[in-house]
């Protein structure tokens, strides 16, 4: 199930406020100009349904927003627990970094943790099966997809360049929780 939960940046374990259903997560995230939505195919998908296969079942959904707000391009990324990569990329994106782009991710299956610091405040959403998340350029945020990773994201972004991550040296992400898988 889909979660929110926010903190005080100087309070990492007293939560704030903690929102499971998704309109509540949609309409806190909005107040600080992150869109989260749900999508819902209306075809089941196997685990070993290809590529071209998932893209063309969330097709409707991608040209939405592709064409509502001018992005470019979009690819599928899979991570499972035997990944021979999964430990450094994960180590890539837990330190708190921005993007010069919009970071607009869609959960096919899995979960994966966004954290965003957001002026004094850290918002931890966790995206599941269905969730899609836009973060805003210029966000601060970390991501964590666990030590045994397991989901698939369909990824829409402005240009591959502008995803790069800027980190911003601070050590926030550190004292904040990680995803267990």
């Amino acid at each position: 199930m889909s979660q929110l939960t926010i903190y005080s940046e100087n309070a990492p374990q007293r939560p704030l406020r903690q929102y499971s259903n998704g309109d509540a997560i949609a309409l806190e995230l909005a107040k600080v100009g992150v869109k989260f939505e749900r999508w819902q195919v209306k075809i089941d998908l196997a685990d070993d349904t290809n590529n071209e296969d998932i893209i063309t079942a969330y097709r409707q959904n991608i040209d939405q927003l592709i064409q509502e707000s001018g992005y470019q391009t979009y690819d599928l990324i899979k991570m499972d627990p035997d990944h021979p990569q999964k430990t450094e990329l994960r180590q890539k994106f837990l330190a708190e970094h921005i993007h010069a782009d919009d970071e607009i991710r869609f959960f096919i299956q899995g979960k994966g943790l966004f954290i965003l610091h957001i002026e004094d405040q850290v918002y931890e959403l966790l995206c599941e099966q269905n969730d899609l998340i836009n973060v805003p350029a210029g966000t601060r945020h970390w991501f964590d997809m666990g030590e045994n990773p397991l989901f698939s994201c369909i990824r829409i972004f402005d240009t591959p360049e502008g995803w790069v991550a800027n980190f911003t040296g601070s050590d926030i992400a550190e004292k904040f929780s990680r995803l267990v898988t």
